[in-house]
């Protein structure tokens, strides 16, 4: 089966998903993950469908996250690359232990908690994305009582894979995060 439409991964999305932050955040990932596919010359389809369907068993079953949709995703027959991201993005959760060995798998690694922080962030302050400031966001960053839950260590770990320093990740995000309410 090849890679489903935005809009029927989507629909995917919303069938397993029915938390309102869980698929707020799958939007968010997803965004920002296409935006990278652009930024670095990689197909924005793959990386956006992979962004939004990353924690698509979470809900479900948090405590083996992301078994359940590894499982989906090869019966479905998706790309390897999408497979492999899933499961690195977890690296450190549930005992998976897979490193990203991919340009998508790093930067799905390094967006997925950042993302946490920049929700959490306009929790706080409710500015939009593209407004906000990387200073702030990398204080939060630093600032383990806030969004404490966030495991900066794997943001961390991801932008040393993709080759890139926290500030420019930051303002990436900033950037790519723009159009998403």
């Amino acid at each position: 089966m090849p890679l489903p439409t935005k809009d029927a991964a989507q629909a995917l999305l919303e069938s397993h998903v029915q938390d309102t932050y869980q698929r707020h955040h799958a939007r968010m990932v997803a965004t920002a993950m296409e935006g990278y596919a652009t930024h670095l010359g990689h197909d924005p389809h793959l990386w956006y469908i992979t962004g939004l369907l990353h924690d698509i068993d979470f809900e479900q079953h948090p405590e083996t996250h992301p078994t359940q949709s590894l499982g989906w995703f090869k019966e479905w027959n998706y790309p390897e690359n999408l497979i492999h991201s899933v499961e690195a993005h977890a690296y450190g959760y549930n005992e998976f232990k897979t490193l990203p060995a991919s340009p998508l798998a790093a930067a799905l690694l390094a967006t997925d908690e950042l993302c946490g922080i920049f929700y959490a962030y306009r929790k706080m302050n409710p500015i939009p994305y593209g407004e906000m400031k990387a200073k702030s966001i990398k204080k939060k960053i630093k600032d383990l009582n806030f969004a404490a839950k966030v495991d900066r260590a794997t943001i961390f770990t991801g932008c040393e894979h993709l080759s890139i320093d926290l500030d420019e990740h930051v303002t990436n995000l900033i950037k790519f995060l723009s159009p998403v309410n």
